[in-house]
């Protein structure tokens, strides 16, 4: 790749993104403690060795954020709360080198406020990949008013290099995918809620009947409840009752082995 990657981040975002770079370039992931490092990089060769591809040289994970400092291209890739993502370019924003281009992989959130808080605004990307980032094709590029052509065309290029389709999108909150998705889902919680039907139900009409992959009642789950209230408290949209019992109830998803449905651990 023209680009060496960086990764502030050890979710389903992050180790996502780490394996889809790795198989193309060197990859630094940086974790905040030892237990969250040695999960990414457990989870990271999982989904490279699905892919069929040897990471051994590209790959590194590190509880050391000075790391980052020799990366081209660093996205930080961290829980869906405006603090703690401010917090963090801005912490990034002061320790990387000047050409180093620095980027979020916010769902929701306003570029033009974290692009302000990493002090380059100049030289930040709304670089929003989707779960899960192998699978997904989708990029949604939102630029902040002072992002040059330079800017631009680098995040566009790391895109194409990544085996992605990059659409430029307003800096607007949920961006398009997002703002039209969310309250589809809650439409159909508030579906479940009027009528009784079990979620199963709706999503196999969804999946047969519309020719959607996941229902929506899964594909919340796979996203997280938690995250799923946020974006939709950022859009605008009520969140169902439904969503706030089973995230009250710890019950959040796929990740905490229930939300609608039952999963494995």
């Amino acid at each position: 790749m023209s680009e060496t990657v960086g990764i502030a981040g050890s979710g389903a975002i992050a180790c996502g993104l780490a394996a889809v770079a790795a198989h193309r370039g060197p990859v630094v992931l940086w974790a905040r403690s030892d237990g969250s490092a040695g999960k990414a990089d457990k989870r990271i060769r999982g989904l490279c060795e699905k892919a069929g591809a040897d990471v051994n040289g590209t790959l590194r994970v590190t509880c050391d954020p000075a790391d980052l400092c020799a990366s081209s291209f660093v996205v930080e890739a961290i829980v869906e709360s405006p603090a703690a993502k401010c917090e963090l370019v801005a912490a990034l924003g002061g320790q990387l080198p000047p050409d180093t281009l620095l980027a979020t992989t916010t769902s929701s959130l306003s570029i033009e406020t974290l692009a302000d808080a990493s002090g380059r605004p100049d030289r930040f990307v709304g670089l929003h990949v989707f779960n899960p980032v192998p699978k997904m094709e989708l990029v949604e590029l939102a630029f902040p008013a002072a992002a040059g052509e330079a800017t631009r065309e680098r995040a566009r290029a790391l895109c194409a290099e990544l085996g992605k389709t990059a659409v430029e999108v307003p800096d607007t909150p949920g961006f398009v995918v997002n703002r039209l998705l969310f309250p589809f889902l809650f439409e159909a919680v508030r579906l479940m809620e009027r009528t009784g039907l079990e979620p199963d139900a709706i999503d196999t009409c969804m999946r047969l009947g519309a020719g959607h992959p996941l229902g929506p009642l899964a594909l919340l789950d796979l996203v997280g409840l938690d995250v799923s209230a946020a974006i939709g408290r950022t859009i605008g949209a009520d969140v169902p009752e439904t969503v706030e019992r089973l995230i009250a109830e710890g019950a959040l998803g796929r990740k905490a082995g229930r939300g609608f449905f039952r999963y494995d651990s």
